[in-house]
């Protein structure tokens, strides 16, 4: 059981909580709209809009919609950016907003952790295209600024004015997962008060396209992409590549108190683990990844049969889907799992890759905050292999107390955190 005492701290740990969230997602441009058009069942799969993706095997994706970063930055600033940082730092100007926290009064106690799985692709190809077609003195001099995968958090970072921590983690689908991870460390250890964490994705490119195609690893439903992505059904064959960025405001909990802050719910564990595998394809058995699960209940000081809800990673891949139901097996023990309601939320969304665990974290706690289990859509006919309550196709009335979010990357990350709801 947790222990609190008198001045917050949890079995004498600082507690963490948010307080703040911005989104742009491929179902909606800021948070509470992202939420209702995935309660009720919307799909944010369409054809390719930034490039002619005619000649492709796979002419879909789950972009994010009707976005013109000039409402969030100077014109000549957004010049200088890839999509994926520029989609980042207008996440955190609305969770800046949202937590209305002032940065500068104490901008050495705030910092940032922001991860993205490839980072500036769409300026890598088109640094590329410029030096083939005109010379290495052609090439364009913040190319390398805008290609790195660290600057999303660092245009956070210098966008905010936050002067504490800052990182950014590049492991695959799993990194937003092990930002939020990083914050909670850094608030935990007294390296920061508030960590502004998330995580951002911008691979609907050529490149993007082009190389997960020939890994066969997207979904070839060109004729019918809002059905497209379909977690746990018998007929799911590959991912829909999504994009968005989405930021996390996790703080102290005292110093959210001191400032009458709102609060969201609490992270409570983290746990992460790694495969040892292969370089795509996840654990068989299971084990380690549940190794990830065991870890962030045992961080959380929580048993199995305290989860209301597991927000899995479940991208609907035919080999990633049963791989996460033998691994919750295993984490819950098998009757406890045939209990515990599940929801991919990639049937909505697509797969936003780096981004994804932080869109899944806002998932999650907003599940807590309105009693409503986001549903699992497109989930038509049950593949045999993965026999769990996945709640298909239409959101849920229940109440949650306690939430888990999976994310799993290629190479073998695996992370989970642990979410509550805040009770003082």
């Amino acid at each position: 059981m947790n222990e609190t005492n008198a001045n917050g701290s949890l079995n004498g740990r600082r507690r963490v909580v948010i307080t703040g969230l911005g989104a742009l997602t491929p179902i909606g441009n800021d948070v509470e709209t992202t939420w209702t058009n995935l309660i009720s069942g919307r799909s944010g799969a369409g054809p390719i809009t930034q490039f002619d993706a005619s000649g492709y095997p796979v002419k879909f994706a789950c972009e994010v919609k009707d976005f013109d970063p000039t409402d969030w930055m100077e014109r000549k600033q957004a010049r200088r950016m890839d999509r994926f940082a520029q989609l980042v730092l207008a996440a955190a100007r609305q969770a800046e907003t949202d937590c209305g926290l002032d940065i500068a009064a104490e901008a050495d106690r705030i910092g940032a952790s922001v991860a993205t799985g490839i980072g500036g692709l769409k300026s890598f190809q088109d640094c590329r295209d410029e030096l083939r077609d005109r010379g290495p003195d052609r090439v364009n001099p913040f190319s390398i600024p805008e290609i790195i995968p660290n600057m999303g958090a660092a245009w956070v970072s210098m966008e905010l004015g936050t002067r504490g921590p800052l990182s950014s983690q590049c492991t695959a689908c799993a990194a937003s997962n092990m930002s939020i991870g990083d914050g909670l460390d850094s608030i935990r250890l007294g390296r920061a008060e508030v960590m502004f964490c998330g995580g951002t994705e911008a691979p609907v490119t050529e490149v993007g396209i082009a190389g997960f195609a020939a890994m066969r690893a997207l979904s070839r439903r060109n004729d019918d992409p809002e059905r497209a992505s379909r977690p746990f059904d018998a007929g799911r064959d590959g991912f829909v590549m999504g994009e968005g960025g989405v930021v996390l405001v996790l703080e102290e909990l005292e110093h959210a108190r001191a400032r009458g802050a709102k609060i969201y719910g609490e992270l409570l564990g983290y746990g992460v683990s790694s495969d040892a595998n292969h370089i795509t394809e996840p654990d068989p058995v299971g084990t380690n990844p549940a190794r990830a699960m065991k870890m962030a209940f045992d961080d959380a000081g929580i048993t199995p049969d305290e989860i209301d809800y597991i927000n899995a990673h479940a991208t609907s891949t035919p080999v990633g889907d049963a791989a996460e139901t033998r691994m919750i097996k295993l984490a819950l023990g098998e009757e406890l799992a045939r209990k515990v309601p599940i929801s991919s939320t990639k049937g909505a969304t697509g797969h936003c890759l780096g981004a994804a665990g932080a869109v899944e974290a806002i998932f999650s706690l907003l599940a807590i905050r309105d009693g409503v289990l986001p549903p699992t859509i497109n989930l038509e006919t049950p593949d045999p292999t993965c026999d769990l309550d996945y709640i298909p196709n239409e959101a849920r009335r229940a109440d949650v107390r306690t939430a888990v979010s999976n994310s799993f990357g290629f190479g073998g990350h695996n992370a989970s955190i642990v979410l509550r709801r805040f009770e003082d």
